[in-house]
């Protein structure tokens, strides 16, 4: 508090002896500037008279304090001018930049004041117009003049840093001096008037690690050796001081944070000397076997640590990676291990720093070793084959039984258990192979044929006796061994075509053959006619010796009316041991052919008909065939103009007429109009209507077997006879008709079924016999022949 109240007691002083000198200035330049109305003359020398020119306003500029908070407006100065008699009858006019709000003027007297608080920060100068005029008639007495207002700084403003906090990284173990960061302040005061803006830095907080130059505000280190790994951040406090750093002056600071950056100047340490580590003898090589790590207090890429074996029996057994994410060293198997060989392992193994500064070598070696010792640990190992896998022979067709080869494993453990062996049938789905479960020797079980299948792959299985779950499995190949067991053949089903005009010695076609058999007991082939026919009239046969031969004709001269086909057997041989060979036909055909030798026709009956048919005959042919096709349409035609009746009635077609019958008949006994024995017409068996649109090639008998007897009583088998025959009379017309019998028929043994009697009185007559009539009288059958029954139901 007592700094306080003596600054600002400095500071009142110092705002007054302004104050005082300004007033001092003002009034000496307002005297000084207090022109003559008039002018006046004045001797020079040698008694010339000098005429001075008449000034109205002459100063320079005004000045006044800021920040001034007095009871009364600071007078700035005043305006006056010669012509000024005092009598009030000029008028002083203030224009320009504040007059009015800022600076006000006594239009009497010329007194210029301020009546706000100025503050140089915001505007360090006014520029002003006066003028002075007539009170009355407001006539400019003298010509407008500008002058200038500055506003005189006072120390009212602290430095101010750019930035409330800054952060810095220097690195550890820097010498002393090494430049860390600058900070600036700045000061709103003004720089050119007096100390208000100039600044002095200093620290505050952060010694004795650090000091910044008072006049750049530069931090530096201080200390020497500084170790990041014992502290890494520092908190330093600059302040900036105006005043040139004098008492009474105002001050800021800022907070900077610097962190030591990380250099490699710390090698990497075991903790232990020696590792200690175990793994069975089952493992795989790559299977992880245990983990070191060196610390290094070192960070980034300073603390990367790598890892080696330099030295010791396992070197070959084992290695070791470096796991960067968590810089351990990763000790692995590299290849498999036998406890009953070997029990353990020592390894030496050394941790690098991957970088290295040199500035801090003498701080080295940068690197640590360690001892790792490994114990294998015994496991119930699976039996092991001798060979990774096996190889046999065995001749195609060799007798079952015989011995293909032998496989063999043992107990790799102490124990030596004994082993039993087994063939994978999922490899032997045919089962062509044994094997002997105790010693291993595998036989064939049946024949095998090389053609069918040349590689036999199975797997062979061996277990321990006494531990089932230890089991190893080993490929097994067997290659069938060719056997010449399979004669030559054509390539291809070929036949061949010769021309009739075909020289003599000329090759027509060209065969090869196949061999099922190895190249060994295949190529080369030998081919021949048979011995029977190796004077062929005909045809040769000429071996190229290139496994193919050729065919050639012998003679001149074929015809296919004489012999279209020849069949020309051809014996083939292999080069096997012992040979064998087969005989094949060879299909050739008579062709004929242009003068060029292209086929035209292989055909031998095409030859034949246009050897018998000219030219004119196939015209005349044709011409007949022409010719009785218009006759038959002709004939046609004149057939559909004559349209008569094809059925001969004595009146029209009854197709289109109804027959009326205008007797209603007097019962079973009126025998001219109805009589069912007209149906029975015993005279008119043999007779037929004639049709006049054909002429029947045969005369219709009916057959007799079908005819009913003329008493006979079936109506419906007489019916269906005479559908029948009209079924199968082919002199019946193409449509339907109604058939017209004109017997009426020669009596009846029945009774008249007319009702006109019976209306009146009863009847005698026996209907029983409807019931014998067939299905057609059924219902009538029911009405009347079961009367009696009826009434003695009822």
């Amino acid at each position: 508090p007592k700094m306080k109240e003596d600054n600002c007691l400095h500071a009142a002083l110092i705002c007054l002896a302004m104050l005082y000198y300004s007033h001092a200035i003002t009034t000496e330049k307002l005297n000084h500037a207090r022109p003559s109305l008039h002018g006046h003359h004045e001797k020079g020398k040698e008694g010339q008279v000098l005429h001075r020119s008449k000034r109205g306003w002459v100063w320079n500029q005004f000045f006044v304090i800021e920040e001034y908070t007095g009871p009364d407006p600071v007078l700035v100065g005043r305006l006056h001018s010669d012509i000024d008699s005092g009598d009030g009858n000029i008028k002083y006019i203030l224009s320009g930049e504040g007059a009015g709000i800022i600076f006000v003027i006594d239009d009497k007297s010329g007194n210029i004041h301020a009546t706000k608080t100025l503050d140089r920060e915001e505007r360090a100068q006014y520029t002003l117009t006066a003028q002075a005029v007539d009170r009355n008639t407001n006539r400019p007495l003298e010509p407008p003049s500008e002058f200038i207002v500055k506003v005189q700084d006072i120390n009212d403003n602290p430095p101010e840093f750019l930035h409330e906090n800054y952060h810095a990284n220097v690195p550890e173990r820097s010498n002393v001096g090494t430049s860390v960061i600058q900070v600036t302040a700045s000061d709103a005061d003004d720089p050119t008037y007096g100390n208000s803006a100039k600044l002095v830095y200093s620290i505050l907080e952060g010694q004795p690690y650090f000091s910044v130059e008072a006049q750049t505000g530069i931090i530096r280190t201080a200390l020497p050796n500084m170790d990041r790994e014992a502290k890494e951040e520092y908190h330093v406090v600059i302040q900036a001081k105006d005043m040139g750093g004098h008492m009474g002056g105002l001050s800021g600071t800022t907070k900077v944070t610097i962190t030591l950056t990380d250099v490699n100047d710390n090698p990497p340490k075991f903790p232990q000397s020696v590792y200690q580590m175990s793994v069975s003898e089952a493992a795989v090589p790559g299977e992880e076997v245990g983990r070191v790590k060196a610390k290094d207090p070192d960070i980034g890429e300073n603390g990367l640590v790598a890892y080696s074996i330099i030295d010791g029996d396992g070197m070959d057994m084992f290695e070791i990676t470096t796991d960067y994410e968590t810089q351990e060293g990763v000790v692995k198997l590299k290849k498999l291990l036998d406890f009953e060989t070997k029990k353990s392992y020592s390894l030496k193994v050394e941790a690098a720093n991957v970088h290295i500064d040199p500035k801090f070598i003498s701080n080295g070696p940068f690197k640590d070793t360690v001892t790792v010792k490994i114990s294998v640990e015994d496991a119930d190992e699976p039996p092991v084959f001798l060979k990774p896998s096996y190889i046999f022979e065995v001749q195609e067709n060799a007798a079952s039984g015989t011995v293909v080869g032998k496989v063999h494993a043992k107990d790799p453990d102490a124990a030596n258990s004994a082993i039993r062996y087994s063939i994978d049938r999922h490899t032997d789905l045919e089962r062509y192979f044994t094997i002997n479960a105790e010693d291993g020797n595998i036989k064939t079980i049946k024949a095998l044929d090389r053609e069918e299948i040349a590689w036999h792959n199975i797997s062979v299985f061996a277990v321990e006796v006494h531990k089932q779950h230890q089991e190893a499995k080993v490929p097994v190949a067997i290659k069938v061994v060719d056997v010449n067991d399979n004669a030559p053949k054509f390539a291809a089903a070929y036949e061949a075509f010769v021309c009739e005009n075909a020289r003599s010695n000329q090759q027509f076609i060209t065969i090869s053959a196949d061999d099922k058999d190895d190249s060994a007991n295949g190529p080369r082939f030998i081919f021949s006619l048979p011995p029977e026919i190796i004077h062929n009239p005909n045809f040769t046969l000429r071996d190229n010796r290139d496994n193919t031969a050729s065919v050639l004709v012998r003679r001149e001269g074929f015809s296919r009316q004489k012999q279209d086909l020849y069949l020309l057997p051809i014996v083939i041989s292999d080069g096997g041991l012992p040979p064998m060979s087969s005989t094949n036909t060879l299909t050739i055909r008579v062709c004929g052919c242009d003068s060029n030798g292209s086929l035209l026709s292989c055909n031998a009956e095409a030859y034949i008909l246009n050897a018998g048919l000219s030219t004119g005959a196939l015209i005349a042919i044709l011409a007949c065939i022409v010719i009785l096709l218009v006759i038959v349409v002709l004939f046609v035609t004149l057939k559909r103009q004559k349209k008569e009746p094809l059925i001969v009635f004595e009146e029209e077609d009854v197709r289109e007429n109804i027959i009326t019958y205008d007797d209603e008949g007097g019962g079973e006994e009126d025998t001219e109009a109805f009589d069912i024995a007209t149906l029975q017409n015993p005279d008119g068996i043999n007779g037929f209507i004639p049709r006049k649109d054909i002429k029947p090639e045969y005369q219709y008998m009916p057959r007799p077997g079908l005819r009913p007897a003329p008493n006979s009583v079936d109506v419906d088998d007489f019916i269906n006879t005479r559908i029948q025959e009209a079924d199968n009379d082919p002199t019946a017309p193409p449509y339907d008709s109604i058939q017209i019998y004109g017997y009426e028929g020669r009596g009846s043994v029945a009774g008249s079924l007319s009702s006109l009697e019976s209306a009146t009185t009863d009847s005698d007559l026996d209907y029983d016999y409807l019931q014998n009539w067939g299905p057609r009288f059924k219902k009538l059958a029911d009405l009347y022949g079961s009367k009696d029954t009826f009434d003695d139901d009822s």
